[in-house]
């Protein structure tokens, strides 16, 4: 199995895994059109397709997925709302199963061994998430995907990602996003800000950049687990990101 310190060469296919195992952190927006709302059938494939490009090429690989695409509880916060935030944050801990289950049917209808895995128990539908159970699907070559965030409220899929990242071992975790890593102020905004390339923990701190919440990079930082913040649009970002290409911006204790 490949490993994190793997040099890719140009010798070898370009795409193999320099990491063995990859916690990749997914949105909800990742399942939909941009700026609509809902599940497509065609980005939920095209994101398989690539899944199964990795895992084929060795990689064991663990996904969490959120729910924004569906519901965000933050939706239900302002103004005098009848629900309770914990019950609006719950509500999202359901619409990651949502996708769970599509992202699951995809990846097997390409011929790719699953497990869905819920930290908010619904046999009927998907496996209680245990640590012992997961890693050893993840050895078994099955993806394994991670829906219900922590099971608590007021916990974000950052968080669930970072806490899933630690306890499966993970080499990296790799948040894919709608910006090619992390910059000196937002791109969207402002056209002359510059992206880092690499990045130390210490360094994130001191200059109060956006890469997780708070609660969930000081998990990354205590575990030294890699955070890679990266563009999951751009041509086989996802092949790219795990084969160890300088795409977005890595974040590191060295």
């Amino acid at each position: 199995m490949p490993d994190s310190t793997t040099p890719v060469t140009q010798s070898q296919d370009p795409l193999r895994p320099k990491y063995g195992r990859v916690l990749l952190k997914l949105s909800g927006e990742a399942f939909g059109h941009a700026g609509k709302g809902g599940i497509s059938l065609d980005e939920t494939l095209a994101i398989s397709a690539q899944l199964k490009r990795v895992v084929e090429k060795g990689a064991q690989l663990a996904v969490v997925v959120g729910g924004g695409n569906l519901l965000r509880g933050a939706q239900f916060a302002a103004g005098a709302s009848a629900i309770k935030p914990a019950t609006a944050d719950q509500m999202g801990m359901l619409a990651t199963v949502m996708n769970g289950l599509a992202l699951q049917d995809t990846l097997e209808s390409l011929d790719i061994q699953t497990r869905l895995m819920s930290a908010v128990p619904m046999d009927s539908v998907c496996e209680p998430f245990i640590r012992r159970r997961a890693v050893r699907h993840l050895e078994n070559g099955r993806v394994v995907i991670l829906a219900g965030g922590t099971g608590n409220p007021f916990v974000t899929t950052d968080t669930a990602a970072a806490l899933r990242g630690v306890e499966l071992g993970a080499d990296v975790l790799m948040k894919a996003t709608r910006v090619n890593g992390v910059y000196t102020d937002d791109p969207e905004k402002n056209p002359h800000a510059e992206r880092y390339e690499k990045l130390t923990y210490q360094k994130v701190i001191d200059a109060r950049l956006k890469v997780m919440d708070l609660s969930a990079f000081d998990l990354c930082q205590k575990a030294k687990l890699k955070i890679l913040v990266f563009d999951y649009k751009m041509d086989r970002a996802i092949e790219k990101a795990v084969a160890g290409h300088p795409l977005g911006t890595l974040v590191s204790h060295e």
